[in-house]
Protein backbone atom coordinates (compact mmCIF):
# COMPACT_ATOMS: atom_id res chain seq x y z
CA UNK A 1 0.00 0.00 0.00
CA UNK A 2 1.72 3.55 -0.75
CA UNK A 3 2.42 5.87 1.65
CA UNK A 4 0.67 8.84 1.71
CA UNK A 5 2.54 12.25 0.57
CA UNK A 6 2.75 15.20 3.21
CA UNK A 7 1.78 18.54 1.55
CA UNK A 8 5.68 20.04 2.22
CA UNK A 9 7.11 16.87 0.25
CA UNK A 10 4.45 17.17 -2.42
CA UNK A 11 5.76 21.38 -2.49
CA UNK A 12 9.20 19.99 -3.04
CA UNK A 13 8.08 17.35 -5.67
CA UNK A 14 6.29 19.88 -7.56
CA UNK A 15 9.43 22.39 -7.14
CA UNK A 16 11.58 20.00 -8.72
CA UNK A 17 9.53 18.80 -11.70
CA UNK A 18 8.78 22.67 -12.07
CA UNK A 19 12.79 23.42 -12.53
CA UNK A 20 13.59 20.36 -14.43
CA UNK A 21 11.26 21.28 -17.36
CA UNK A 22 12.75 21.08 -21.24
CA UNK A 23 13.81 24.35 -21.94
CA UNK A 24 14.18 26.08 -17.93
CA UNK A 25 18.20 26.89 -17.43
CA UNK A 26 18.97 24.29 -14.86
CA UNK A 27 17.76 21.10 -15.66
CA UNK A 28 20.18 18.84 -13.56
CA UNK A 29 20.35 20.12 -10.23
CA UNK A 30 23.21 19.01 -7.94
CA UNK A 31 21.61 16.87 -5.37
CA UNK A 32 22.19 17.71 -1.85
CA UNK A 33 25.82 16.96 0.07
CA UNK A 34 25.78 14.15 2.16
CA UNK A 35 26.08 14.98 5.64
CA UNK A 36 28.97 14.46 6.62
CA UNK A 37 30.20 12.33 9.90
CA UNK A 38 29.97 14.02 13.08
CA UNK A 39 33.53 14.97 14.40
CA UNK A 40 34.50 14.81 17.82
CA UNK A 41 34.11 18.37 19.63
CA UNK A 42 37.28 20.60 19.93
CA UNK A 43 38.24 21.76 22.89
CA UNK A 44 36.95 25.69 23.38
CA UNK A 45 39.89 28.19 22.08
CA UNK A 46 41.43 30.11 24.79
CA UNK A 47 40.81 33.80 24.28
CA UNK A 48 44.70 34.51 24.03
CA UNK A 49 44.63 31.96 20.84
CA UNK A 50 41.98 33.07 18.92
CA UNK A 51 42.92 36.79 19.26
CA UNK A 52 46.75 36.01 18.20
CA UNK A 53 44.95 33.85 15.14
CA UNK A 54 42.28 36.26 14.49
CA UNK A 55 45.23 38.92 14.20
CA UNK A 56 47.27 37.12 11.76
CA UNK A 57 44.05 36.75 9.31
CA UNK A 58 43.09 40.29 9.46
CA UNK A 59 46.50 41.17 8.35
CA UNK A 60 45.76 39.06 5.28
CA UNK A 61 42.64 40.52 4.67
CA UNK A 62 44.50 43.96 4.51
CA UNK A 63 46.56 42.68 1.72
CA UNK A 64 43.68 40.99 0.00
CA UNK A 65 42.16 44.17 -0.05
CA UNK A 66 45.32 46.15 -1.52
CA UNK A 67 45.02 43.30 -3.86
CA UNK A 68 41.16 43.64 -4.99
CA UNK A 69 41.38 47.53 -5.65
CA UNK A 70 44.73 47.25 -7.23
CA UNK A 71 43.58 45.03 -9.81
CA UNK A 72 40.30 46.06 -10.15
CA UNK A 73 38.51 42.72 -9.23
CA UNK A 74 34.97 42.72 -8.34
CA UNK A 75 34.10 40.37 -5.33
CA UNK A 76 30.81 39.42 -3.88
CA UNK A 77 30.39 37.51 -0.52
CA UNK A 78 27.11 36.06 0.71
CA UNK A 79 26.15 34.90 4.48
CA UNK A 80 23.19 32.75 4.89
CA UNK A 81 22.20 31.01 7.78
CA UNK A 82 20.12 29.94 10.43
CA UNK A 83 19.14 33.43 12.99
CA UNK A 84 22.19 33.29 15.88
CA UNK A 85 24.65 31.28 13.61
CA UNK A 86 27.10 33.68 13.54
CA UNK A 87 26.81 35.51 10.82
CA UNK A 88 26.75 39.20 12.00
CA UNK A 89 30.05 38.47 14.31
CA UNK A 90 31.84 37.09 11.51
CA UNK A 91 31.29 39.91 9.69
CA UNK A 92 32.12 41.92 11.69
CA UNK A 93 35.49 40.48 12.49
CA UNK A 94 35.64 40.13 8.56
CA UNK A 95 35.36 43.93 7.81
CA UNK A 96 36.48 45.91 10.87
CA UNK A 97 40.14 46.35 9.79
CA UNK A 98 38.92 47.49 6.18
CA UNK A 99 38.79 50.36 4.01
CA UNK A 100 34.48 50.87 4.06
CA UNK A 101 35.40 52.45 0.74
CA UNK A 102 36.62 49.01 -0.62
CA UNK A 103 35.11 46.76 1.32
CA UNK A 104 30.96 47.56 1.97
CA UNK A 105 28.62 45.57 3.82
CA UNK A 106 24.83 45.30 2.15
CA UNK A 107 22.22 44.17 4.73
CA UNK A 108 18.84 45.43 2.90
CA UNK A 109 15.60 46.11 5.08
CA UNK A 110 12.64 44.78 4.27
CA UNK A 111 11.25 45.49 0.28
CA UNK A 112 9.23 48.57 -0.01
CA UNK A 113 5.69 48.24 -1.83
CA UNK A 114 7.39 49.57 -4.70
CA UNK A 115 10.03 47.13 -4.73
CA UNK A 116 7.88 44.24 -4.53
CA UNK A 117 6.47 44.95 -8.08
CA UNK A 118 10.16 45.01 -9.32
CA UNK A 119 12.02 42.22 -11.00
CA UNK A 120 13.00 40.12 -7.79
CA UNK A 121 16.82 40.60 -7.64
CA UNK A 122 16.28 44.41 -8.82
CA UNK A 123 17.28 46.24 -6.00
CA UNK A 124 20.01 43.50 -4.79
CA UNK A 125 21.60 44.55 -8.32
CA UNK A 126 22.66 47.82 -7.58
CA UNK A 127 24.49 46.85 -4.85
CA UNK A 128 26.94 44.56 -6.71
CA UNK A 129 30.41 45.64 -6.94
CA UNK A 130 32.06 47.94 -9.06
CA UNK A 131 36.02 47.26 -9.78
CA UNK A 132 38.50 47.48 -6.77
CA UNK A 133 35.37 46.67 -4.65
CA UNK A 134 34.36 43.41 -2.02
CA UNK A 135 30.54 44.08 -1.17
CA UNK A 136 28.98 41.59 1.78
CA UNK A 137 25.70 40.35 2.14
CA UNK A 138 24.59 40.40 5.14
CA UNK A 139 21.36 37.82 4.08
CA UNK A 140 20.56 38.42 0.15
CA UNK A 141 18.27 37.47 -2.16
CA UNK A 142 18.37 34.12 -0.80
CA UNK A 143 15.34 35.46 1.42
CA UNK A 144 13.18 34.14 -0.97
CA UNK A 145 14.74 30.64 -0.50
CA UNK A 146 14.30 31.18 3.31
CA UNK A 147 12.26 33.68 5.46
CA UNK A 148 9.86 34.19 2.68
CA UNK A 149 8.79 31.02 1.49
CA UNK A 150 8.59 29.63 5.00
CA UNK A 151 6.99 32.47 6.61
CA UNK A 152 4.36 32.92 3.32
CA UNK A 153 5.47 36.20 2.04
CA UNK A 154 5.52 34.59 -1.02
CA UNK A 155 3.86 32.37 -3.33
CA UNK A 156 5.06 28.89 -4.18
CA UNK A 157 4.83 30.18 -7.92
CA UNK A 158 7.41 32.72 -6.95
CA UNK A 159 9.64 30.38 -4.84
CA UNK A 160 9.54 28.16 -8.17
CA UNK A 161 10.47 30.83 -10.38
CA UNK A 162 13.40 32.14 -8.24
CA UNK A 163 15.03 28.32 -8.22
CA UNK A 164 14.15 28.20 -12.47
CA UNK A 165 16.45 31.89 -11.89
CA UNK A 166 18.96 32.18 -9.71
CA UNK A 167 20.98 29.42 -11.37
CA UNK A 168 21.33 31.27 -14.53
CA UNK A 169 21.34 35.10 -12.88
CA UNK A 170 24.49 33.44 -10.86
CA UNK A 171 26.14 32.66 -13.65
CA UNK A 172 25.25 35.92 -15.18
CA UNK A 173 27.21 37.75 -12.97
CA UNK A 174 30.45 35.52 -12.62
CA UNK A 175 30.42 35.46 -16.64
CA UNK A 176 30.90 39.18 -16.07
CA UNK A 177 33.80 39.10 -14.20
CA UNK A 178 32.07 39.23 -10.19
CA UNK A 179 33.97 36.56 -8.13
CA UNK A 180 30.76 35.11 -6.06
CA UNK A 181 31.45 33.21 -2.71
CA UNK A 182 28.05 32.01 -0.76
CA UNK A 183 28.49 30.73 3.09
CA UNK A 184 25.89 29.04 5.14
CA UNK A 185 26.47 29.17 8.64
CA UNK A 186 25.14 26.10 10.33
CA UNK A 187 23.75 26.23 13.91
CA UNK A 188 22.96 23.33 15.93
CA UNK A 189 19.13 23.21 17.55
CA UNK A 190 20.38 23.35 20.85
CA UNK A 191 22.99 25.62 20.24
CA UNK A 192 20.60 28.51 18.70
CA UNK A 193 18.68 28.18 21.63
CA UNK A 194 21.11 28.51 23.68
CA UNK A 195 22.05 31.64 21.64
CA UNK A 196 18.65 32.96 21.80
CA UNK A 197 18.08 32.70 25.77
CA UNK A 198 21.41 35.32 26.26
CA UNK A 199 19.93 37.16 23.54
CA UNK A 200 16.50 37.67 26.17
CA UNK A 201 18.34 38.28 29.01
CA UNK A 202 20.91 41.22 28.02
CA UNK A 203 19.90 43.74 27.45
CA UNK A 204 22.32 45.08 25.13
CA UNK A 205 21.87 41.94 22.72
CA UNK A 206 17.90 42.19 22.43
CA UNK A 207 17.49 44.02 19.49
CA UNK A 208 19.28 41.28 17.97
CA UNK A 209 16.23 39.43 18.51
CA UNK A 210 13.47 40.53 16.59
CA UNK A 211 9.55 39.07 16.17
CA UNK A 212 10.56 36.87 13.11
CA UNK A 213 13.78 35.10 15.07
CA UNK A 214 11.14 33.58 17.45
CA UNK A 215 9.17 32.72 15.35
CA UNK A 216 11.92 30.81 13.47
CA UNK A 217 11.98 28.42 16.37
CA UNK A 218 8.34 27.46 15.87
CA UNK A 219 9.21 26.39 12.47
CA UNK A 220 12.53 24.38 12.74
CA UNK A 221 11.74 21.71 10.56
CA UNK A 222 9.80 23.80 7.81
CA UNK A 223 13.64 26.06 7.45
CA UNK A 224 15.21 22.66 7.66
CA UNK A 225 13.02 21.62 4.62
CA UNK A 226 13.52 25.05 2.94
CA UNK A 227 17.26 24.95 3.50
CA UNK A 228 17.70 21.23 1.81
CA UNK A 229 15.74 22.59 -1.54
CA UNK A 230 17.63 25.64 -2.13
CA UNK A 231 20.87 23.77 -1.71
CA UNK A 232 19.24 20.91 -4.28
CA UNK A 233 18.74 23.79 -6.87
CA UNK A 234 21.48 26.62 -6.13
CA UNK A 235 24.49 24.06 -4.66
CA UNK A 236 25.95 24.24 -8.01
CA UNK A 237 29.38 24.13 -9.60
CA UNK A 238 29.80 27.44 -10.67
CA UNK A 239 27.98 29.07 -7.70
CA UNK A 240 28.76 26.47 -4.59
CA UNK A 241 27.39 26.89 -1.26
CA UNK A 242 30.35 26.36 1.68
CA UNK A 243 29.10 25.23 4.71
CA UNK A 244 30.13 26.73 8.35
CA UNK A 245 29.75 24.52 11.36
CA UNK A 246 29.21 27.56 13.79
CA UNK A 247 28.59 25.76 17.05
CA UNK A 248 31.96 27.07 18.24
CA UNK A 249 31.68 31.00 17.52
CA UNK A 250 35.84 32.06 17.58
CA UNK A 251 36.52 28.47 14.98
CA UNK A 252 33.56 29.75 12.93
CA UNK A 253 34.94 32.63 12.57
CA UNK A 254 38.61 31.91 11.91
CA UNK A 255 37.55 28.62 9.82
CA UNK A 256 35.32 31.40 7.55
CA UNK A 257 38.15 34.21 6.91
CA UNK A 258 40.96 31.79 6.38
CA UNK A 259 38.57 29.77 3.41
CA UNK A 260 37.96 33.54 2.26
CA UNK A 261 41.40 33.92 1.51
CA UNK A 262 42.12 30.99 0.03
CA UNK A 263 39.53 31.54 -2.70
CA UNK A 264 40.73 34.83 -3.99
CA UNK A 265 44.90 34.66 -4.86
CA UNK A 266 46.14 37.39 -4.46
CA UNK A 267 50.23 39.29 -3.49
CA UNK A 268 51.43 41.08 -0.35
CA UNK A 269 51.14 45.00 -2.23
CA UNK A 270 51.64 46.28 1.14
CA UNK A 271 53.15 49.93 1.00
CA UNK A 272 56.52 50.96 2.49
CA UNK A 273 56.43 51.61 6.00
CA UNK A 274 55.45 55.41 6.31
CA UNK A 275 57.37 58.36 7.95
CA UNK A 276 55.66 61.22 9.59
CA UNK A 277 56.54 64.50 8.56
CA UNK A 278 58.16 66.97 10.84
CA UNK A 279 55.20 69.23 13.01
CA UNK A 280 55.07 73.03 11.61
CA UNK A 281 56.50 75.51 14.05
CA UNK A 282 55.77 78.95 14.26
CA UNK A 283 55.97 80.90 17.50
CA UNK A 284 54.52 84.04 15.99
CA UNK A 285 51.12 82.52 16.60
CA UNK A 286 49.30 82.49 19.74
CA UNK A 287 46.22 80.27 20.37
CA UNK A 288 43.33 81.31 22.26
CA UNK A 289 42.60 80.67 26.02
CA UNK A 290 41.80 76.83 26.25
CA UNK A 291 38.81 78.50 29.26
CA UNK A 292 37.23 79.39 26.08
CA UNK A 293 36.43 76.26 24.92
CA UNK A 294 33.26 73.94 26.12
CA UNK A 295 34.90 70.46 27.09
CA UNK A 296 32.59 67.53 27.33
CA UNK A 297 32.97 66.71 31.22
CA UNK A 298 34.38 63.39 32.73
CA UNK A 299 32.92 60.38 33.18
CA UNK A 300 32.66 59.74 36.75
CA UNK A 301 33.84 55.90 37.74
CA UNK A 302 32.35 55.00 40.87
CA UNK A 303 35.70 53.36 42.18
CA UNK A 304 37.73 56.50 41.57
CA UNK A 305 35.43 58.53 43.07
CA UNK A 306 35.97 56.77 46.53
CA UNK A 307 39.21 57.72 46.69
Amino acid sequence: MAKNTPKTEQKASKTKAAAEKPGEPEKDPKPAPKAAAPEKKQKPLSTRVYERELRKLQIELVKLQLWIKERGLKVAVIFEGRDAAGKGGTIKRLTETLNPRIVRVVALPVATEKEKTQWYFQRYVAHLPAAGEMVVFDRSWYNRAGVERVMGFCTPEQVEEFFRSVPEFEKMLIRSGIILIKYWFSVSDEEQERRFQQRMDDITRRWKLSPMDLESRKRWVEYSRAKDDMFRFTDTKQSPWYVVQADDKKRARLNCISHLLSMIPYEDLTPPKMELPPKQVDDSYVRPPFADQTFVPEYVIAEEKKK
